[in-house]
């Protein structure tokens, strides 16, 4: 059978995705629908879909989770390389006091840092949360993933733009961090759970049940 959720094969007779973890529309709530149905009715499947369609929103405390487990994928071989642009530019500091010197130095390696910084979360964020997964690593170790508004797959749009409507605005110097503070918490206090770039680009963060 195929998951209408995610696209994956799912073995016959399984009620859930081994992929994404929903349930399998068309058989384990289908087949109970229609097998408890009067011999002859037609059962609609947009009844059963709505039957088997159970939306269980993730809350601030799980995406908080999420969140420091994606900063350790990513900062922990981001500080390596942090580290290996400081070691290369200390052969130029150790020999001058010159402040423009030491300026050229340390201002271009900062500049790339922080470029490099955002591609590489931009792509992180908006690839994974794409995918057949829906979510990145933490978010999968946390059985969590990201749909639209209708519950489906969210595309790479979407979820580029959910990504610089929240920690790409966080890249702002002055506004940046305090912007994000207020985006996060209020995905404890909207009825869906969504954070203010769930609500700009019109996703969902959900929960596997």
């Amino acid at each position: 059978m195929i998951c209408a959720s995610c696209g994956a094969t799912a073995a016959d007779g399984a009620a859930f995705c081994g992929s994404c973890g929903r349930p399998i529309i068309g058989y384990s709530v289908g087949a109970a629908a229609a097998g408890s149905a009067a011999p002859g009715a037609v059962v609609s499947s947009g009844s059963v879909a709505a039957a088997g369609r159970t939306t269980v929103y993730a809350g601030f405390w799980l995406r908080l989770v999420a969140a420091i487990i994606d900063g350790l994928v990513l900062g922990i071989p981001f500080g390596i390389l942090i580290f290996m642009m400081i070691a290369s530019a200390i052969p130029n500091l150790t020999h001058t006091q010159d402040p423009m010197v030491i300026v050229m130095t340390i201002l271009p390696r900062i500049f790339f840092l922080l470029l490099l910084s955002l591609a590489a979360s931009w792509l992180y964020w908006a690839l994974m949360e794409s995918s057949t997964w829906q979510a990145t690593l933490g978010k999968k170790a946390l059985g969590l993933y990201v749909t639209d508004l209708a519950g489906n797959r969210a595309s790479f749009g979407k979820t580029s733009g959910r990504f610089f409507a929240g920690r790409g605005i966080g890249y702002v110097p002055s506004i940046g961090g305090l912007y994000y503070l207020i985006d996060c918490i209020m995905a404890g206090f909207t009825e869906r759970k969504q954070a203010l770039h769930d609500i700009i680009a019109g996703c969902l963060v959900q929960r596997s049940t």
